[in-house]
């Protein structure tokens, strides 16, 4: 008896606990309503209507205002065009070329660079602030300044004639090849910084201790990287892979200011070509299906980096 007369008090706490907390739930919800409300309206809303302007023929001249699109309906000829549209898919093969020469070029330069500043050595922080500058630059500024330098009688072909001691008049942006090797350099010029930095961070989080440990234990600098360093820097890494790789593939103002997507459509990717069906074509139902169709892959691209993080952190 006296065993179950204890017990009594802790069996009548719990009633009273469960209600308190779904209260406080309940007050959270309430409260963060309006928020939730507006995020869902800002996020949901504008996909909403990009799927519906999607499946018609809706455009700024066809005269009926966007709501009433339904009257142009096509179901998913926008769609079955976009498959069989060649210039689409020439443009997103420029931008998975861009995408996979200039990410990895971005990733192994910041890493050099991060390992290299991880150490203290005389002048580090004005070579800190200088590298970081032209991750500041606007977009299409540095378009303009690379748009200068790679002219017929720019720097770059004065830079070569000194070198080689010859007349270098190579016109870069004018060939379809070369167009798009200048539009390469001048990304990997203005965004390997801010994979340096991520990078950075993530390499002064390293547990010191482990590193030490490993050098007491014989390993050598290549042994210590490999083996403690790059593991735990693994999340920072796919987190940089992937910021890098969805802005790669939105690359559109230094491209356009020194190319125009030329030359003819030698450097048109996906954002030049899909500015000018909006802007010139004025097809907005073709347009509207084009981007979430890039939604959908860069949805996808997201998922598999969250995914991997996940895993990363649980290995570690």
């Amino acid at each position: 008896m006296s065993a179950a007369t204890d017990m009594t008090p802790a069996i009548a706490i719990i009633p009273t606990q469960k209600p308190a907390r779904d209260e406080s739930a309940r007050l959270g919800f309430r409260l963060t309503l309006p928020a939730q409300i507006l995020v869902l309206f800002i996020a949901v809303f504008p996909i909403l209507m990009q799927l519906y302007i999607s499946l018609t023929d809706w455009s700024p001249l066809s005269g009926t205002d966007w709501w009433n699109a339904w009257e142009l309906w096509n179901s998913f000829a926008n769609y079955t065009d976009l498959v069989a549209d060649n210039r689409f898919w020439s443009a997103m093969w420029r931008t998975a070329v861009v995408m996979l020469v200039c990410v990895p070029a971005e990733f192994l330069l910041g890493l050099a660079l991060a390992t290299l500043f991880a150490d203290e050595f005389p002048g580090k922080r004005l070579l800190y602030s200088i590298l970081l500058m032209p991750m500041m630059v606007v977009p299409a500024v540095a378009g303009y300044m690379f748009f200068m330098l790679f002219q017929s009688g720019g720097p770059v072909n004065d830079i070569l004639s000194s070198l080689t001691g010859t007349r270098v008049a190579i016109a870069w942006l004018s060939d379809p090849t070369l167009a798009l090797v200048a539009v390469m350099i001048a990304d990997i010029w203005q965004w390997t910084p801010l994979m340096f930095l991520i990078l950075l961070a993530g390499l002064v989080g390293v547990p010191e201790d482990q590193i030490k440990a490993a050098t007491l234990l014989g390993a050598n600098p290549w042994q210590r990287f490999t083996t403690i360093v790059l593991p735990k820097m693994k999340t920072i890494i796919i987190i940089a892979l992937a910021i890098r790789v969805i802005e790669n593939f939105k690359i559109f103002d230094t491209l356009y200011i020194m190319t125009g997507g030329g030359p003819g459509v030698a450097t048109e990717t996906i954002s030049v070509y899909i500015y000018k069906v909006t802007t010139q074509d004025l097809i907005w139902g073709y347009v509207a299906a084009i981007a979430l169709a890039i939604l959908i892959v860069l949805s996808i691209v997201a998922v598999w980096a969250m995914k991997r993080m996940a895993a990363a952190r649980v290995a570690a």
